[in-house]
Formats: C-alpha cells, sequence, structure tokens
C-alpha cells in the first residue's frame, strides 16, 4: 500500500500591524498605573469628602477696605468644595489682582477652613496730573477704583513724577504735624524738588537737596519769630545760608507809604 504524503499548508502571509495597535501595545502598560492612580485619587478625595474634609468656612483677616462680594467672586470657593482641589495658588493670584491688596496669604486648616490674609495699600495721598486726580499708595502706585472725593483728607501733590517722591516728602514733613496740616498742595519742580502750597496761600519754595533741614529751619522760624503769621506771600529756603522773603502787595505798599511819610519835605 502506498502512503500518502500529507502536504503542508503554506504558511500564511503576514500582515503588518496597525500602527494605532502598536500604539496601544506600547502605552497599555504605562496607562493602567495612571488610570488606576486617577481612580484611586478620584475615590480618595471623595471619602475625604464625606469623612468631613470639604470647606465648611472661608475666614478672612485684614480686610478692611476690600469689597466683600467682590473677594467671594475672585476667591471662586465654595462651601462643600472638597479641601484636598482647592487650587490655592490660582485662587491667590486673582486675589492678588484686586485693587486694594497689596500682598495675600491662602491656606488650608484641615479639616474644613479656608483661611484668607490680607495686607491691603495704604492709601497716601492724591496725585494730581494733567488735571486729573487719583489715590497713590506709599509705593507711588495708584490705587485703582479708589475714589478721590473719599480721600478728601490726604495731602495733594502735583507733578508728573511726584507720586514717586512723596513718601519721603511727607515723612520729612510729619516730623512737624502742626505745619504739615497747614500744606494744601506739594508740587513737584522739575523733577528735582518742591515747592509747598499753604492754606492761607503762602508759597515755600523747598530746596534740592537739605529738605529735612530746610524744613525743620521753617519751623523753628515760625515758632519763635511766628513767620508765617506775617503778610508774606512767598519763602525761598533754596539758598543753604539766607532765606529769601516776598511779602504781599498790600505789605509793600504800606512799607513804602511809610517811608514816604518819614521823608523831610
Amino acid at each position: 500500500m502506498r502512503r500518502l504524503k500529507s502536504r503542508r499548508a503554506a504558511p500564511r502571509e503576514r500582515r503588518p500591524t496597525p500602527v494605532w495597535a502598536r500604539i496601544v501595545r506600547r502605552c497599555l502598560p504605562m496607562a493602567i498605573p495612571i488610570l488606576a492612580a486617577a481612580l484611586l485619587h478620584d475615590s480618595f478625595v471623595k471619602h475625604a469628602a464625606d469623612a468631613g474634609l470639604s470647606v465648611q468656612g472661608v475666614l478672612v483677616a485684614g480686610r478692611e477696605r476690600t469689597d466683600r462680594q467682590t473677594l467671594i467672586d475672585a476667591l471662586a470657593i465654595e462651601i462643600g468644595d472638597p479641601m484636598l482641589t482647592l487650587d490655592l495658588a490660582i485662587a491667590r493670584e486673582r486675589v492678588a489682582a484686586l485693587p486694594w491688596i497689596r500682598d495675600v496669604a491662602i491656606r488650608r486648616d484641615l479639616p474644613g477652613t479656608v483661611i484668607v490674609t490680607l495686607i491691603e495699600r495704604s492709601p497716601l495721598a492724591l496725585w494730581q496730573n494733567e488735571g486729573a486726580v487719583s489715590v497713590i499708595d506709599a509705593e507711588g502706585g495708584v490705587i485703582d477704583g479708589a475714589r478721590p472725593a473719599g480721600f478728601a483728607d490726604l495731602p495733594l501733590v502735583v507733578g508728573p513724577d511726584a507720586p514717586g517722591h512723596a513718601a519721603e516728602l511727607l515723612a520729612v514733613m510729619s516730623r512737624v504735624p502742626e505745619l504739615r496740616e497747614r500744606v494744601a498742595a506739594a508740587i513737584r519742580v522739575g523733577g528735582r524738588r518742591w515747592n509747598l502750597r499753604l492754606d492761607d496761600g503762602i508759597d515755600i519754595q523747598l530746596p534740592e537737596g537739605g529738605l529735612e533741614r530746610a524744613w525743620l529751619a521753617l519751623a523753628d522760624m515760625d515758632r519763635t519769630e511766628r513767620l508765617l503769621a506775617r503778610d508774606i506771600q512767598a519763602i525761598d529756603l533754596r539758598l543753604p545760608d539766607r532765606l529769601v522773603v516776598r511779602l504781599t502787595p498790600d505789605a509793600r505798599s504800606r512799607m513804602v507809604h511809610d517811608d514816604s511819610e518819614g521823608e523831610d519835605t
């Protein structure tokens, strides 16, 4: 009997693996741990919230001028939000951008309190420039949204570069508070020095250097000789070794009249 030889089946032709399948095969080992971590994270956050780690209150310290609702909107933190997923960095950026805020710190106080500590800007003076009046702080920055009408008791500084030098001037003037209260406006001259206008119209020309010396000398002469109570239109303190006084027109007229009456005829 003849044996029949079995024929081997012809090998099948391999088809190329699709690109998407190779990508899936390569990324799947990495994707599984990431997916598992995400599921665990979501589960952990849910259980943490169920256990009481959710926002129950927001405590704010340091708020005096910042509007309450404006602050709430900037924080964007709701009662019941999971404490562990709050993005405090983003919340801080939004609050720090508010007009009155100089600095802010936000932190979690577990289990359910968010604590917000504000440092607000301090209004220093009113700044007049090209007819417009703004409120400025100690760093010379304009406080947007601050209405000048609400700060009429602040000193007035005038001139384009006045804000950057106002803090130094006002600190010197504070050495003699009773004299500072008489200053109605401080005008920056030539980006170098100040002229002061007193409440009775007397102009004080301060020097470019030796500001404190000149201010204290003026206060001393007013205290000992009642200088500012006289009929004076202007006082020039720009020279370190002398003081120049300009009388009012009425005072000059009286002087001329008195001199003429004293002449021999």
